[in-house]
């Protein structure tokens, strides 16, 4: 960062931490909480930050019956049962805007979290109307957003923040922690 900051480069963000993982007997299809916190904690652990820290996390979201609730367990396990308030952290996915796009939907998600960065704002998750209840996102840290919102900061010192998932096909699973500059 120094050196980028030296030379006058462009820094969009801080790659904070990052965690891969496998789910280790998983089937190609089904997601696996225990593979997905695996790599989530590796990438806290990384960052040395906590999950309550997070303002935004860009979800792999798969839009399927299964996949989604699976990816919310894992987050609401990781989060844990206080530390934290009602739907203080936004959930969104890309792959509202641009379909699936394979191998590709991780780097979309992460373009997404940049140019969020750089606008100070939380964008709107395309056609949402309301949760999938077997997600059960009442009570819990999250809201999915579904308006433009202003991205303000907790307080002047600390940098916005945003989690990232990607959990690919055959369990291979990883979850990335960017900051603002």
């Amino acid at each position: 960062l120094s050196d980028a900051q030296r030379d006058g480069d462009r820094v969009r963000a801080v790659l904070a931490g990052g965690g891969l993982s496998n789910d280790v007997g998983g089937s190609l299809l089904a997601p696996n909480t225990p593979g997905q916190l695996r790599a989530m904690r590796a990438a806290y652990r990384e960052a040395e930050l906590a999950p309550s820290q997070m303002d935004f996390v860009e979800c792999h979201a798969t839009g399927t019956p299964t996949g989604d609730p699976v990816e919310v367990a894992s987050l609401k396990s990781l989060w844990g049962e206080r530390g934290w308030t009602p739907g203080q952290c936004g959930l969104g996915s890309v792959k509202s805007n641009v379909g699936h796009m394979l191998t590709a939907a991780g780097s979309a998600g992460l373009m997404k979290v940049l140019l969020a960065l750089e606008k100070r704002q939380l964008p709107p998750t395309a056609n949402f109307a309301t949760p999938n209840p077997a997600a059960g996102l009442d009570g819990s840290p999250f809201r999915v957003v579904s308006t433009l919102e202003p991205w303000e900061r907790r307080d002047e010192r600390t940098p916005r923040r945003a989690a990232l998932s990607g959990f690919g096909f055959g369990g291979i699973n990883a979850h990335l922690i960017v900051e603002e500059a």
